[in-house]
């Protein structure tokens, strides 16, 4: 796949949109001395380019009471049943996250939960899928890093 080109005009395009993927191309043009049309092209240009993949809402779990948040890596008895495995947990809701991993784990995924019951209650769901040997849990205590910009103005540093 050919690399895409990007100049800073993009680069502050993009800036703005991962702060607010909902604000208007008008305000991103007023911000940058540019018009919406150049925004709107350019914008497109990058989902064709599938640099730009939809686009996300950030919710606050707290307030919708799932707070408890806990990363689970599974152990597969047969690295064969992988697939069958990850079509079982897109089956439970609370799993957020599944990643196919080398190293200790075969699969790796973050679950939301309301608390610790409800959590013990969707790891046991999990251990009772069948392939899996076994669970091994870490509870997140606290996000405290999630920040997308960073990497975003490093890969451009590095253009």
């Amino acid at each position: 796949m050919a690399k895409i080109k990007l100049d800073e005009i993009d680069h502050q395009i993009l800036d703005m949109l991962i702060d607010n993927t909902r604000i208007p191309y008008t305000d991103i043009a007023k911000k940058l001395l540019i018009s919406a049309g150049t925004v709107h092209v350019r914008v497109k240009k990058m989902e064709d380019a599938e640099l730009i993949q939809g686009s996300s809402l950030t919710l606050d779990y707290v307030k919708l009471g799932y707070s408890f948040i806990a990363y689970v890596g599974i152990f597969l008895e047969k690295t064969h049943q992988t697939k069958f495995v990850l079509e079982r947990l897109e089956e439970i809701p609370f799993v957020t996250v599944a990643h196919i991993t080398t190293g200790k784990f075969n699969i790796f995924c973050k679950i939301r939960a309301r608390d610790t019951t409800h959590a013990k209650n969707i790891i046991f769901k999990i251990d009772d899928i069948d392939g899996v040997s076994r669970t091994e849990t870490m509870i997140s205590m606290e996000e405290s890093i999630n920040d997308k910009k960073r990497l975003m103005h490093r890969i451009f540093n590095d253009m």
